[in-house]
């Protein structure tokens, strides 16, 4: 099942958002984090109908949840410039994720620079997929997920900076949540210094929209995870995304239990 076909079978009943998570988009016991995010943003965007563009989603995984998930927003404050609302995704066993999202519009500002330059790496076209067929996540199936630079997970690396180029496999990934719910693709930067596997999890996750219409070509973007440290079993690292042409979309930062 698609993104697009997932969240067309979701209902949205008195403010609740309903849907049933299936096998293909689980990783391990849990749903896979990018899609949780995206339900909450769904959520608060069928909630709240009339919400300026999103600028900022702060996330926290907190437990694990499949099978029939509701999603519900709320609002927490309307202010002149940003609007602050929260979304809860919760299952049989209790709350699974829970996001807080600053909606605001375009403000007037001497400043109009972009400091970070998407860097030069192959095309799409041009790099073998990630994994070999058949040892990728289950959830990875509904993604297209090229290796443009860096070691891939296992490897036994010395690397800790890893760039993807990432698109839905299937037409109708284009929606906002839809980028949201890809921008967690990339495994943990430092998976790749691992040489067995070993649970890994995401606890938080902050992300900030730079643009408030992200478009891209042919589907594609490009997804860089770099880790700053490993220790005391967590990772630290930044996540960025950029379009196909080279603007910087989404600055992100992740905190993940290894």
């Amino acid at each position: 099942m698609t993104y697009s076909t997932l969240i067309d079978s979701a209902s949205f009943v008195d403010g609740r958002l309903s849907l049933t998570i299936p096998d293909a988009w689980m990783q391990g016991r849990t749903t896979y984090g990018g899609l949780s995010a995206a339900l909450c943003l769904e959520a608060a965007l069928q909630t709240f109908t009339d919400l300026p563009p999103l600028r900022s989603a702060t996330i926290a995984f907190i437990g694990p949840a499949g099978g029939a998930v509701e999603g519900r927003a709320r609002l927490l404050r309307r202010g002149k410039s940003v609007t602050f609302v929260e979304a809860d995704v919760t299952g049989d066993k209790g709350i699974a994720t829970r996001c807080v999202f600053a909606f605001g519009g375009a403000r007037v500002s001497a400043l109009e620079q972009s400091f970070t330059p998407m860097p030069t790496l192959p095309a799409p076209e041009d790099c073998a997929p990630l994994m070999p067929e058949g040892l990728e996540p289950a959830f990875t199936q509904h993604f297209d997920t090229r290796l443009a630079s860096g070691a891939r997970p296992i490897s036994g690396s010395s690397e800790h900076d890893l760039f993807l180029w990432v698109r839905h496999k299937q037409h109708g990934g284009d929606s906002l949540s839809a980028l949201l719910a890809l921008a967690d693709i990339p495994p943990p930067a430092v998976f790749a210094m691992f040489t067995a596997p070993a649970p890994i999890s995401s606890m938080t996750w902050m992300v900030n929209f730079l643009t408030d219409r992200p478009a891209t070509r042919d589907g594609w973007w490009l997804l860089q995870s770099r880790a700053d440290n490993a220790s005391q079993g967590y990772s630290s690292q930044d996540m960025l995304v950029w379009n196909r042409d080279g603007e910087l979309v989404i600055a992100g930062r992740q905190s993940v239990a290894i």
